[in-house]
């Protein structure tokens, strides 16, 4: 894999060359100079995933443009980076990423694009779980957000106290890029911090009346580490046993899982928006359980469409609430 992306990068950085010769746009998700006119002196921002894009963009407000390198329903596990990504980092003057390891294509796109900016950590102070709840059953790592790798679980995001932590590292990295417009961020991480406070608070109160033995969880993959210890879940196992999607269930795993599921008496198995549905519906259906999918599928890895309520953090998040407690029988 690693092999393939160095080749792939090599040959993007070749075709960039060729598009920043006569490519440019003052579109607002276009690549942008790092405060130029053609994006109205705004501050030019490279953010890697949905939700750290988002992020970006409730804190800079119409003081930056934002370039959101990986799409909805796209795997970030998997990403491979594209010429036009290589562009819109050259040209950016702050790259914003998520951290923990999820950006492995990263720091070799950066070097392709001879970028000489600022790159912001959003998981800078964030306390990293260490692997997965199969090794660790949900304990807690006080490492800090530049310990990358495997070994920590990089979905930080579904606890919204860690995503207060990850909306102050990205306001900290604006205002020191844009101090002109510092009180504004500052303004608006204040009022984002409350929004998720207020998300916090509405997922106590919808798990609080869901009785504890009824809280247990199966997904695709183990996305929702931070999710369930925050609001006090049972992971009972996922589909894809890892905190990444490359593994596969084997025989015997995927024996042992159903085997769980009906020893615990677990209701559902929870289907994520940016994986196929198919393995989690035969385990279902072996479990005798309901498969959750479609248009309630969780959003593990990303956000719901652009112009949806899903297409922002907040709205993915309460989606996931709303469906994990309805589907648990609250």
């Amino acid at each position: 894999m690693k092999h393939r992306q160095r080749t792939f990068v090599a040959a993007a950085t070749a075709a960039a060359l060729v598009l920043l010769g006569g490519c440019g746009s003052g579109d607002d998700n276009a690549a942008g100079g790092g405060s130029d006119a053609a994006s109205g002196n705004k501050l030019a921002v490279v953010a890697t995933t949905p939700e750290v894009a988002d992020f970006v963009r409730n804190i800079g407000g119409s003081d930056v443009t934002v370039t959101q390198i990986i799409k909805p329903n796209v795997d970030p596990h998997d990403y491979e980076p594209t010429p036009a990504d290589i562009q819109a980092i050259g040209n950016a003057a702050i790259v914003v990423k998520n951290g923990v390891g999820l950006e492995k294509w990263l720091d070799q796109t950066i070097e392709s694009a001879g970028f000489k900016g600022t790159v912001v950590d959003s998981s800078q102070g964030v306390t990293l779980r260490e692997g997965g709840h199969e090794e660790s059953e949900g304990g807690q790592d006080e490492g800090e957000g530049e310990h990358e790798g495997e070994e920590h679980d990089p979905h930080i995001w579904h606890s919204p106290l860690n995503a207060k932590t990850m909306v102050a590292n990205i306001e900290k990295g604006l205002a020191a890029a844009d101090p002109a417009h510092a009180a504004a961020f500052a303004g608006n991480l204040k009022n984002y911090s409350a929004q998720l406070d207020k998300l916090d608070a509405d997922n106590e109160a919808a798990f609080a009346k869901i009785p504890a033995d009824q809280r247990k969880l199966v997904t695709n993959h183990d996305a929702f580490g931070y999710y369930i210890d925050r609001y006090k879940l049972q992971f009972v196992g996922s589909v894809i046993p890892s905190l990444d999607t490359s593994a596969e269930l084997s025989a015997q795993q995927l024996n042992d899982l159903v085997a769980k599921i009906k020893a615990t008496g677990t209701k559902a198995i929870f289907a994520e928006s940016s994986l196929p549905p198919k393995s989690a519906e035969a385990i279902a259906n072996q479990a005798g359980v309901k498969v959750i999918s479609g248009e309630d599928a969780l959003f593990g890895d990303s956000l719901g469409a652009e112009g949806t309520p899903e297409g922002t953090y907040l709205g993915a998040e309460q989606h996931n609430t709303q469906v994990i407690v309805a589907g648990l029988g609250g």
